[in-house]
C-alpha cells in the first residue's frame, strides 16, 4: 500500500508518510466523554496544550455534540465556545488546529480564527457548507453518517455497508472536487458509531484497506466508543487499551490518521505500526507485503 504525502493545513504541514494523531478537544456540555470539562476556556485552551506535549498532530475543536441522541446547538452557541479557543491555541502550539463543525459560518470563522483543517460529520452536505470548505482553503475531512446524530443509532440498516460507505465517500469526494475544492485536500473518514451497530462496525474495520483505496488519506475515529464498549464488556473509562490496540490496527490497515482521547499512549502506538507500515511498503516481496 502505497504512503500519502502532505497535507497543506494553513500555513501549517502535516506529513502522512507516517500514521497521525488528532486529539479530541470538545467544548460542549454533553460530549459522551467529556462534555463539561472544557467549556471554560482556559480549561480548554490548557487541555489542548497538553494533548500537543503528548504527542497530537492535529487539535479537533468542537462545540457541538454529535453523539448518539445529541441535540442541535444554534450557530451562535458554537461560535461562542470554539472561536476563543481557537485563536488561544493558534498561537500557542504547532500542532493544526482542525474545526469540528457541520456549519459553514462556523467553518469560516474557525478558519479566519486560525483553524487549518475541517472536520465535517455530515460531509459538506448543509446548504453553503461546499462554498465555504473551498474559500477556507484547508483540507477537509468527509464523513459518512447514515442519518443525523438525534436519530442515527434507532435501526441502522444496510445491504452492503462497505459497498455503501465506500460508494457514499467517492461520490462526496467527487462532489467537492466539481465545486472547486482541491482533491490533494480531503481526507475520508468511515464514521464508526455514527448510524451503524456494531456489526457495521466491525464490517468496515476489517475492510479499511478497501477504503483507503479509494486513493485519499483516511481518518478513523474509535476512541471510547460504544464499539469497544461492546467488545470488551467494559464502561467509558475502561476503554484506554481496546482503543489504543484499535488506532494501532487501523493504521496498519492504511489510516494516515486516528482521531483519540488518550493521546500519549496512542502516539506510542502508532509510531510502531506506522515503523511497520512503512517496512512494509519498502519491502513487497516479503510475506504480508502488499
Amino acid at each position: 500500500m502505497a504512503l500519502l504525502g502532505e497535507l497543506h493545513c494553513g500555513g501549517k504541514t502535516l506529513d502522512l508518510s507516517q500514521p497521525r494523531v488528532m486529539g479530541v478537544l470538545n467544548v460542549t456540555p454533553d460530549s459522551f466523554s467529556d462534555g463539561g470539562r472544557f467549556l471554560d476556556v482556559e480549561a480548554a485552551v490548557a487541555h489542548g496544550v497538553r494533548l500537543v506535549n503528548e504527542g497530537a498532530d492535529i487539535i479537533d475543536v468542537g462545540g457541538e455534540s454529535t453523539r448518539p441522541g445529541a441535540r442541535a446547538v444554534s450557530s451562535e452557541a458554537e461560535l461562542d465556545r470554539v472561536v476563543p479557543v481557537i485563536e488561544r491555541l493558534a498561537g500557542a502550539v504547532d500542532a493544526v488546529i482542525s474545526i469540528d463543525t457541520m456549519k459553514p459560518n462556523v467553518m469560516r470563522a474557525a478558519c479566519r480564527a486560525g483553524a487549518g483543517f475541517i472536520n465535517d460529520v455530515s460531509a459538506l452536505r448543509a446548504p453553503g457548507a461546499l462554498a465555504a470548505a473551498r474559500d477556507c482553503a484547508v483540507p477537509v475531512c468527509l464523513m459518512h453518517m447514515q442519518g443525523e446524530p438525534r436519530t442515527m443509532q434507532k435501526h441502522p440498516h444496510y445491504d452492503d455497508v462497505v459497498a455503501e460507505v465506500s460508494g457514499f465517500l467517492a461520490r462526496r469526494a467527487q462532489a467537492c472536487v466539481e465545486a472547486g475544492l482541491a482533491r490533494e485536500r480531503l481526507v475520508l473518514d468511515p464514521g464508526f458509531g455514527f448510524g451503524k451497530t456494531l456489526t457495521h462496525n466491525l464490517e468496515l474495520f476489517a475492510h479499511l484497506r478497501e477504503l483507503a483505496a479509494l486513493g485519499y488519506p483516511l481518518l478513523v475515529g474509535v476512541s471510547r466508543k460504544s464499539m469497544l464498549g461492546e467488545l470488551l464488556d467494559a464502561p467509558l473509562g475502561e476503554r484506554l487499551h481496546g482503543g489504543v490496540a484499535a488506532a494501532a490496527i487501523a493504521a496498519w490497515e492504511g489510516a494516515s490518521i486516528v482521531r483519540v482521547h488518550d493521546v500519549r499512549a496512542t502516539r506510542d502506538a502508532l509510531r510502531v505500526a506506522g515503523a511497520l507500515r512503512r517496512w512494509r511498503a519498502q519491502a513487497p516481496s516479503l510475506p504480508g507485503g502488499a
